[in-house]
């Protein structure tokens, strides 16, 4: 059995084994879910699939602090914020459960002409078919949740690819709900290589792909997929916002540090671009700047850390690249803008970048805000809407009518008022449009996206 070994981002430990599957066995685990859904006869009662995931839930909560460790060790997301990645994808197969209670079709009025009189009719749900979840790295555990959970609450089996470098919490999860009741073929786990994972996104068995990573792999598996598959793609952005004179600084500069660094900054909405408006620029910079140059770096199972590292050193490079990039273009560093060792890079902000540096271009993924100033509302709006990207959005101000006119015209599939880009709750929609995305996720969003509507019409002559 081949298989590879998980190690800590900080310092690049050994935290753990797991299996590689090959080809072969990646196309076994596509035919036993293909089998497993045909067999209507053997599918799950909803009452039943509420039990399990009840039983997952008092599974997790009693297991809080190993599920940290263990997201936070693959991963590198301090162990702060990985205790309530944890509670959150608890909390999220309640959310799934809830959901069920509303889960229905509807009436379909029939009746109001002499063609469709004598006859009722409704609609009602079934779940699509087998479903392939190819996940990121970034919050291993939940970004598992939302993306099984959903299709085992409505009654699809699911097979998850998770990164490569971050395998063992969605494993973990497939242990946790077979150990919860669900029976063998319904959930499964495969770490393997791009190969392998084409083929899951590609199968004709596949019916359901839901993908969240990169823009390139995500839009190219859309374009192989099978006829009849339905895709939900989560990618990045280059999350703007725009702030007003009439901020509250005081209360927007926590925020904004962050939405901009946590996770090092590797959060698909995470604040890369600050549009302030020039009477106040100076001051929000510095005040963010005195606020990252405070914040505590380091290994993310230390309960002081506050920014842990990235998630490779490749990244580390990249991002230096990045930074070393605009500077050469005339950009200023306020503060950090240097790696603190191999897998660490420094909080950092970056004034008045150029339209043609690559952190003002494209999706950093890394701790790293560039605040840019601006004289006129509509100059911020245009400059926010300058790329291909269009995911979460922010508007900083006390005026109601700049606060709709923000909502209205900014290029984003949500827009944050008085709040930062990377806010989310798991019952919300969430998902970008454009090269951000396609669908829209979130528990509940997710389930109807991973059902049919079958339509049911009764005749009768006593209708």
């Amino acid at each position: 059995m081949s298989t590879i070994e998980v190690t800590s981002p900080f310092d690049g430990r050994v935290v753990g084994n797991v299996k590689f599957s090959t080809y072969e066995e990646v196309e076994s685990a596509i035919d036993l879910a293909h089998k497993t859904f045909l067999d209507t006869t053997n599918w799950i009662p909803r009452y039943k699939r509420v039990e399990i995931l009840e039983n997952v839930m008092k599974i997790m909560s009693s297991q809080v602090e190993e599920l940290t460790i263990l997201c936070a060790s693959e991963g590198g997301k301090p162990y702060i914020d990985s205790k309530v990645e944890i509670l959150r994808a608890i909390n999220g197969i309640k959310i799934a459960i809830e959901h069920l209670s509303v889960y229905e079709g509807k009436e379909v009025a029939m009746g109001h002409t002499n063609t469709s009189a004598n006859r009722m009719a409704y609609t009602f749900k079934e779940p699509i078919g087998v479903v392939a979840a190819i996940s990121a790295f970034n919050h291993p555990f939940n970004l598992a949740v939302h993306q099984v959970i959903p299709a085992l609450a409505v009654g699809c089996p699911v097979i998850i690819r998770p990164a490569t470098q971050t395998p063992m919490s969605a494993i973990r999860l497939v242990e946790i709900l077979e150990e919860a009741g669900l029976p063998k073929g319904w959930a499964q786990a495969v770490v393997c290589d791009r190969k392998g994972g084409e083929l899951l996104a590609t199968s004709t068995k596949t019916n359901f792909l839901t993908f969240i990573g990169s823009g390139p792999v995500g839009w190219y598996l859309n374009s192989k997929v099978s006829p009849g598959t339905r895709v939900a793609l989560e990618h990045g952005g280059v999350a703007p916002v725009i702030v007003e004179p009439d901020a509250d600084i005081e209360d927007m500069i926590p925020a904004l540090a962050k939405g901009g660094f946590y996770h090092a900054g590797q959060v698909c909405v995470s604040v890369q671009r600050i549009y302030v408006h020039e009477s106040i620029f100076d001051t929000v910079a510095n005040k963010l700047a005195a606020v990252a140059s405070k914040l505590v770096v380091g290994d993310q199972l230390d309960p002081k850390t506050e920014v842990g590292p990235l998630i490779n050193n490749d990244e580390v490079n990249r991002v230096e690249e990045w930074v070393n990039d605009a500077v050469a273009k005339g950009a200023t560093i306020l503060t950090g803008g240097k790696r603190i060792s191999a897998s660490c890079f420094e909080p950092t902000v970056i004034l008045n970048p150029t339209d043609d540096a690559i952190v003002s271009q494209k999706e950093i993924f890394g701790p790293v805000v560039c605040i840019y100033s601006y004289k006129t509302f509509d100059e911020a709006i245009a400059k926010a809407n300058s790329l291909e990207v269009s995911f979460q959005a922010a508007v900083f101000t006390k005026n109601i009518d700049t606060a709709l006119k923000a909502v209205k015209r900014l290029n984003a599939t949500a827009v944050m008022v008085n709040d930062h880009t990377a806010f989310r709750v798991d019952w919300m929609p969430f998902g970008g449009a454009r090269v951000s995305g396609l669908g829209m996720g979130g528990i509940p969003y997710s389930m109807e996206e991973m059902s049919n509507e079958k339509m049911m019409v009764i005749k009768s002559p006593v209708l």
